[in-house]
């Protein structure tokens, strides 16, 4: 929609490698709302593929990104390993922050890279863009209207697919760069959507393995049970080792209904003999090309970023919002590592 009136406001995308296609795709719809100046890459010859934004410079200096007062905001799309850095830069340059998930590669960085966002005063949005699906919204007004009841049960299931080249890449699925394997990179989603519907567990157990189909560091297959205050469990399954793919899904079983959320299509049948559906459709990434979904998620969370920065308000996705889920995923990790002793949160 054309919006004469409004000045857009100035990006710099930090990263141009596999995960920045939506985001591009994303801010070519809101050109209206906000301009590309400056993407920052580590190298120069390899960024026409990325097909960059009309109008953006490349660089390979930070500083160019960072020195100029000109930028309101940056980007950050890099490998987790490295976002605690560019977010304490952007910090003391006054800017505001949208990061992909994960925060960083372990929750006490994380909790470091919020409050630095924090303590400066800058806006800080993290790429989980699920949240923003039309069936997980509807799911969330249902559960705060009482619609549903009391949760008794809960699940999510992420059962993905990914080949044996995709761990060939350097950097993926360690512990240095990523921070993890399934969890922190796949399973992050529907995990920290799940949390949003039920709150935050008072105890998780765990276990993790790398199976027979991937030769990789970190985990590619994960369980866990969350307890929750009220009585309530929660099932969590994760794996990249589920050929070709399927859509992940997470399950709420309330005192008056039943609801599902697959792929975010939600459908809902309650004991009165209401039944509900919302959402559906865009694809998962979850078999071999992770980036085959539709970017209108991804388009969400930017526009709800900008609607912030403008108003001067809390985004939807904000980085506090982001600590729970890899609260969870270390304990999880940590129940594993104890041959599945619990662990409190």
């Amino acid at each position: 929609m054309n919006t004469p009136d409004l000045v857009p406001l100035k990006l710099a995308v930090i990263g141009a490698g596999l995960g920045s296609a939506p985001h591009f795709r994303s801010l070519a719809d809101l050109a209206d709302e906000a301009a590309v100046v400056w993407v920052l890459g580590r190298d120069l010859a390899r960024m026409p593929a990325a097909k960059l934004p009309a109008g953006a410079r490349a660089t390979t200096q930070a500083d160019d990104v960072f020195n100029d007062p000109g930028v309101d905001a940056v980007l950050i799309l890099t490998p987790p390993d490295t976002h605690l850095h560019f977010a304490r830069l952007a910090a003391r340059a006054g800017k505001h922050v949208l990061v992909e998930k994960p925060l960083e590669t372990r929750f006490d960085l994380a909790r470091e890279l919020v409050e630095t966002c924090e303590a400066a005063g800058v806006l800080l949005t993290v790429m989980l863009q699920h949240r923003l699906r039309e069936g997980a919204l509807e799911l969330a007004r249902l559960l705060q209207s009482g619609a549903l009841g009391e949760i008794v049960s809960a699940g999510a299931f992420v059962r993905w697919w990914r080949p044996q080249s995709y761990y060939d890449v350097p950097g993926r699925g360690t512990l240095a760069r990523d921070g993890g394997g399934v969890l922190m990179t796949q399973a992050i989603h529907t995990l920290d959507l799940l949390l949003t519907f039920t709150g935050m567990p008072h105890r998780v157990s765990g276990s993790a393995s790398t199976s027979a189909v991937h030769h990789m560091e970190c985990e590619d297959a994960a369980s866990a049970l969350l307890h929750f205050d009220n009585g309530a469990t929660a099932v969590v399954q994760a794996t990249t080792a589920a050929f070709p793919g399927y859509p992940e899904r997470i399950e709420i079983n309330g005192t008056r209904g039943t609801a599902t959320l697959t792929s975010g299509e939600l459908n809902v049948r309650l004991i009165d003999g209401t039944e509900i559906q919302a959402g559906g459709g865009g694809g998962n990434g979850g078999g071999a090309d992770p980036m085959a979904f539709d970017h209108a998620a991804h388009r969400a969370v930017i526009t709800d970023f900008l609607h912030a920065m403008r108003a001067g308000c809390a985004p939807a996705v904000s980085g506090r919002s982001a600590l729970g889920v890899m609260r969870v995923i270390e304990a999880v990790l940590a129940s594993a590592r104890a041959e599945g002793v619990p662990q409190s949160i």
